[in-house]
């Protein structure tokens, strides 16, 4: 499962343009450990993964996905701008979790 993490965790940064070295800024963790967690030599904790989440614009689930188009419609809110500041990345961060949640109510509402 840390494998499937892993790759899930750079495939998504990479589609939103991110370095690691700018991800782990975020989280405020060492660019290695983040490495760690891409590997899948190590694992992300739930924090870091829900921070990510946050961050990328995905369910928590979309770094256990391991349908590929599944996870292609995951990146959905992707943004693609280089060089953000930390505080940038927060912005950001907090827009995509309105946007999530904005899109599970409107999932609610149609099954309803």
């Amino acid at each position: 499962m840390k494998q499937t993490v892993g790759k899930n965790l750079k495939q998504i940064r990479e589609a939103n343009k991110y370095t690691q070295a700018q991800v782990a800024e975020f989280l405020d963790i060492e660019r290695g450990t983040l490495s760690n967690y891409e590997l899948g030599t190590r694992e992300a904790p739930f924090e870091v993964l829900q921070k990510l989440a946050d961050l990328y614009g995905v369910d928590f689930s979309a770094f256990f996905e391991t349908d590929r188009k599944r996870q292609e419609e995951c990146l959905a809110c992707a943004f693609r701008i280089a060089d953000l500041s930390v505080e940038d990345m927060k912005a950001v961060s907090i827009f995509k979790d309105v946007v999530k949640s904005y899109l599970k109510m409107c999932t609610i509402e149609t099954k309803e």
